[in-house]
């Protein structure tokens, strides 16, 4: 009988060990297979214009494009997370609370010590940020006259540190409530005199915020790279490093970079006040047609609305002396294509321009995805789509993408060249105007989005107010005590 019961035991355990060894072995396998298995990848980030928001079609932003494309490299979903603090991602990335920190992190060497780098993705300096009007400061000794704040936890306060020792008047405060946008915020609102910002962020929120001005770098150029935990399980990481090394050899990281950087500086100071300024005077009496015409051929409004900026700034009676007239400037073959009887009317105008628009986005090769489709279709709507297709052509030719708009806005000046242009179907065109109308509305389209929605920076900015500040302390590194409004 205890033989029968003792070989019975046995039985039971060899059925059951598979089972139990898979629990078993779960601790013991690497990190990446972990994520396989979880089917989750989790990612550490912040809300910035530069690495994740929402934006009209759903979530954006460089980092969130990256992460995106990596978690459907590894077959999972990628689950954000966003800490309440800046500091509060530098401590769950070193403790090992998620496996990626991608939030525009600068590579330094005290953070070396506490988290590991994948290989660096781009590159940006810190920058002195002031209030157009105001006296400009000419370097470290200027910014002890005024008020400047930044972000705990940042990688700012360290190079402020570096600059003390050689002006030891230089003094700073570090705000617990605000990250940086929302000292950017400030800035520009005239509320604190100085803060430290990336060069990239604010070469994205200059758009917004039209007053703020760059003074002076404080550093070097330095990386942006993702952060992973210190770990000696390097699967994780490498397979980062080979996704990196792979999205910069098929150029996907440069089509990225271009995505998100590459129209934020064809507006100027003054331009973007007058946008403004016709946001709030004219755009109202026109709205409800942009709407429309929107709902009808399946826009965006505020596309359209960039695209009739850009075209007249929203003049219903503009002409051009080639005879192009009216919000959308459609030339008279095209009003009569569309079935349009008069250009001056707005509502007609704005109608037959959304249709138009839309037979030069249904022509574009369905291979093309977005955005570089309606960059294309938005070319293609300013210089024709033949002179497009011959763009595309030499791209193709001289060794590039002619389905990526990195590619073809390169190409595109050439036709203005008889070296090129006597190559062509088509012939001449003033290639550049094509790139500056596309880049224009890019830039137009991101700011109706900002204007139309909630300023969320602003907000969050205006929640505290700057009042009885603490005195200075020794070591330049208070926290502010700002009561909420």
């Amino acid at each position: 009988m205890r033989l029968i019961l003792l070989l019975i035991l046995i039985l039971a355990v060899v059925v059951l060990l598979p089972r139990q060894n898979q629990y078993l072995l779960l601790p013991h396998q690497s990190q990446l297979q972990q994520i396989k298995e979880k089917g989750v990848l989790k990612v550490l980030t912040r809300y910035d214009p530069t690495t994740y928001y929402e934006g009209p079609e759903g979530f954006a932003g460089l980092e969130y494009d990256l992460v995106t494309l990596f978690a459907k490299r590894l077959g999972v979903k990628a689950e954000f997370i966003t800490p309440d603090t800046f500091e509060d991602i530098l401590e769950q990335i070193s403790t090992g609370k998620a496996d990626i920190a991608a939030a525009a992190l600068t590579v330094t060497e005290q953070r070396k010590k506490r988290m590991r780098f994948a290989p660096a993705y781009d590159e940006i300096t810190e920058q002195i940020i002031y209030r157009s009007g105001r006296r400009r400061p000419k370097n470290a000794d200027d910014l002890a006259k005024g008020i400047l704040e930044v972000v705990k936890g940042t990688s700012h306060i360290n190079s402020l540190k570096k600059l003390q020792k050689k002006t030891p008047a230089l003094e700073w405060y570090v705000n617990d409530d605000l990250d940086t946008d929302g000292l950017l915020y400030l800035v520009n609102e005239g509320l604190i005199d100085y803060t430290v910002a990336d060069s990239n962020q604010i070469k994205l929120i200059r758009r917004f915020y039209p007053k703020l001005n760059i003074a002076f770098n404080i550093t070097e150029p330095r990386k942006l790279a993702w952060a992973l935990s210190p770990s000696r399980d390097n699967s994780l990481y490498d397979e980062v490093v080979h996704f990196f090394a792979d999205i910069k050899k098929d150029k996907t990281l440069d089509q990225l970079i271009e995505r998100h950087y590459g129209h934020a500086t064809s507006l100027n100071y003054v331009g973007l006040c007058k946008f403004r300024e016709h946001k709030k005077k004219r755009l109202p009496l026109y709205q409800a047609y942009f709407e429309e015409a929107a709902k009808k051929y399946n826009f965006d409004w505020r596309l359209l609305a960039a695209i009739g900026y850009q075209e007249s700034h929203w003049l219903k009676n503009a002409r051009s002396p080639t005879g192009v007239r009216g919000i959308m400037m459609l030339t008279r073959g095209t009003a009569r294509q569309m079935g349009i009887k008069n250009r001056n009317d707005p509502k007609q105008s704005i109608m037959g321009g959304a249709r138009y628009f839309r037979h030069r986005i249904d022509k574009i090769p369905e291979r093309i995805p977005e955005p570089d489709r309606t960059w294309m279709a938005l070319a293609a709507y300013n210089v024709g789509y033949g002179h497009l297709e011959d763009a595309r052509r030499l791209t193709q030719k001289l060794g590039g993408n002619p389905d990526k708009w990195i590619d073809v806005k390169k190409t595109l000046p050439l036709l203005s060249q008889k070296k090129w242009y006597k190559q062509t179907r088509h012939g001449y065109a003033r290639g550049k105007e094509p790139v500056r109308y596309v880049e224009n509305i890019r830039s137009h389209y991101e700011l109706l989005v900002w204007l139309t929605g909630e300023d969320q920076i602003g907000k969050n900015a205006m929640a505290v107010k700057e009042k009885n500040l603490p005195e200075k302390s020794s070591n330049s590194a208070l926290s502010i005590d700002i009561p909420a409004l």
